[in-house]
């Protein structure tokens, strides 16, 4: 099955949990298992989409990022549609369907502060529609989080390192 996961899978993940920057080699070693048996271990987890190589961050020790949590009422019968859309949003880097007060309840992270929170609500789920009510609570502190950049801060942090055209240099 797709979604399975056997105990060596497990045990694999959970290393490159720890450090995503082993080899395979180094993996092998460590589960006692040939540098073939893990380089089709991965090859299969990512065909699958149950990992991804990713980078994550400390939004907390990154200057300039403003993370919130966000909860939502939706109109009836349509949560699986808005939970899809709304995690789908550029500043979301997570979004649940929960129980209890809210029918949803997403991350948001921002570079641009209270500003880019407005613009969240005010455009961005607008153009979700289908949203009765918001509840917005930013992040003061969080331990031992790290995060996945939702799209929008990804998008500005590579064009902030392209090239420059001639005579846009920093001096």
């Amino acid at each position: 099955m797709a979604g399975t996961l056997d105990p060596l899978d497990r045990r694999l993940v959970s290393l490159l949990a720890e450090d995503g920057r082993l080899t395979a080699v180094e993996l092998a070693d460590r589960l006692g298992v040939s540098r073939p048996t893990v380089a089709g271990r991965l090859r299969s987890l990512l065909a699958r989409g149950l990992v991804r190589v990713v980078g994550l961050v400390d939004a907390f020790r990154a200057d300039g990022l403003t993370t919130a949590l966000v909860g939502l009422t939706v109109e009836k019968h349509r949560l699986d549609e808005k939970v899809e859309q709304v995690a789908a949003l550029p500043e979301v880097t997570w979004a649940a369907v929960v129980t209890g007060r809210y029918d949803i309840m997403a991350e948001v992270v921002t570079e641009s502060g209270m500003t880019g929170l407005y613009d969240f609500l005010n455009v961005s789920l607008r153009e979700v529609g289908g949203i009765n009510s918001s509840e917005v609570f930013v992040v003061m502190k969080a331990c031992g989080r790290w995060t996945l950049l939702p799209e929008a801060v990804r998008r500005s942090w590579r064009a902030a390192g392209e090239p420059r055209g001639p005579g846009e240099g920093d001096g």
